[in-house]
């Protein structure tokens, strides 16, 4: 039986950040979730109107909204098993202190995936994955964008060289945040454009050079070799650099962006999630089931169209903006 109290002081790790709070990022994480959250406040409400405690027939009714927004199956049942645990242990859950509970459980299970190591100030190379349609060429713009005016010198690599568009569509995005952009003609090895770019960014004294990648996931093993001789090439030719793998994934797919990430996970290391387009959905419930079933962080949010719409993930605030 869980032995957790119903009410814990936060870890450190769930706290406020002091430097996002001046940032805006309460206000940019509530706008984003405002469609999820509005819609979980109202049919919890509906669920415990009229009751002062949590009965069974409440709890498979707060079972059932669980799954509908998209936190997952597996996360559902638990969340909602360790509601029935409190009542079988003579701590009946007060209906005014519901969604209370359900933020500290699901900030937890939000904490529990396992996190990438800190970059701290080691130069880093990000390769960014995913399929065609998420959002991820405008993450990376994003991405550089926030790197860059933290002072860090950034490149960025077109490594999606199966389609012209993609290739085009990321030299706009660098012209428009001043950030350069490698490429070669289409049709290119994506190794030898990852090569080409880790020599650039030795030679300009770049510290985050972020890489975007093709997202044929139909053809696994195509990707995977793809994937892999990048991988080869950057632990060649960037020693002592960091080096992570994002995993882009579109808020507005709900369960198919579960999918889509299993199958990246099957045929590719990812280290972690950015969950975009988060401010056109009711699916906001997508990073809990991304880190309860995959065991996949999430590290960052798109929540607008702004280049400053990218906000870092933090478990407890993300629970509290989810649930209220």
């Amino acid at each position: 039986m869980d032995s957790r109290p119903p009410t814990m002081e936060l870890a450190p790790e769930l706290e406020f950040p002091a430097e996002e709070r001046e940032k805006g990022f309460w206000k940019k994480l509530k706008r984003g979730l405002r469609m999820t959250h509005t819609e979980m406040i109202e049919k919890i409400s509906a669920a415990v109107e009229g009751r002062k405690v949590v009965d069974e027939e409440t709890l498979e009714f707060l079972e059932e909204i669980l799954i509908s927004s998209d936190i997952g199956v597996e996360a559902a049942l638990e969340l909602v098993d360790t509601l029935r645990q409190d009542a079988r242990s003579q701590e009946a859950v007060d209906v005014l202190k519901l969604r209370e509970r359900l933020v500290d459980e699901v900030a937890l299970m939000l904490l529990d995936a396992p996190r990438p190591a800190a970059t701290g100030d080691a130069p880093t190379v990000t390769l960014v994955v995913g399929v065609n349609g998420v959002g991820k060429t405008t993450s990376i713009a994003k991405l550089a964008h926030r790197e860059g005016s933290k002072g860090n010198k950034v490149l960025l690599a077109a490594a999606d060289t199966f389609r012209a568009a993609a290739i085009e569509q990321l030299r706009k995005w660098g012209d428009r945040i001043g950030v350069d952009v490698i490429a070669q003609s289409q049709g290119a090895d994506p190794a030898a454009v990852v090569y080409d770019a880790i020599q650039a960014a030795q030679a300009r004294g770049c510290n985050q050079i972020f890489i975007d990648t093709a997202g044929r996931l139909h053809n696994k093993e195509n990707l995977m070799n793809e994937l892999a001789k990048i991988d080869r090439v950057v632990e060649r030719e960037a020693k002592g650099w960091h080096r992570r793998t994002l995993l882009v994934l579109d808020a507005t797919t709900g369960q198919n962006a579960l999918n889509q990430a299993r199958g990246f996970a099957d045929v590719a290391r990812v280290d972690a999630v950015l969950l975009a387009k988060l401010d056109g959905t009711a699916k906001g419930g997508m990073a809990v089931a991304v880190a309860r079933e995959l065991r996949l962080p999430v590290l960052y949010l798109g929540v607008g169209e702004g280049m400053e719409d990218l906000v870092e993930f933090h478990p407890r605030e993300f629970a509290a903006a989810l649930l209220g």
